[in-house]
């Protein structure tokens, strides 16, 4: 099944199937309740460090991109389990984020599809 991706702020529907937070923050102003969120991957997001430096720095995507995945790869165990329940059920992804294009689950979601593709491989 494809990953979905959705800003926090846009209504959850029924089709977003498993929805999954994966900012480390909480996104302003969005009640709990509201969210209707199946879980909160912090370790998903990326490092406060990395959050920071590319709210610094918006216009180098791709140095964000690079430095974002070396992060992910020290969570591999963790989302695998999410790239196999996405293999069997949808998955939507949930950011705060304004820019639909360059955000950290654009880089996720792009990871997770590597991770079920070696996980069928093998």
């Amino acid at each position: 099944m494809p990953i979905a991706l959705k800003r926090a702020y846009e209504p959850p529907a029924a089709a977003d199937g498993y929805r999954v937070l994966v900012d480390r923050l909480w996104p302003r102003g969005l009640r709990r309740d509201a969210a209707q969120l199946d879980d909160w991957l912090k370790e998903a997001a990326p490092s406060e460090g990395l959050r920071r430096w590319f709210h610094a720095h918006p216009a180098q995507w791709g140095e964000f991109r690079r430095r974002y995945l070396t992060e992910l790869k020290s969570q591999r165990e963790a989302l695998r389990r999410l790239a196999r329940h996405a293999r069997r059920d949808r998955v939507t992804l949930v950011y705060a984020a304004s820019d639909r294009q360059h955000n950290n689950a654009v880089v996720l979601r792009q990871y997770l599809a590597l991770l079920k593709v070696e996980d069928t491989a093998g």
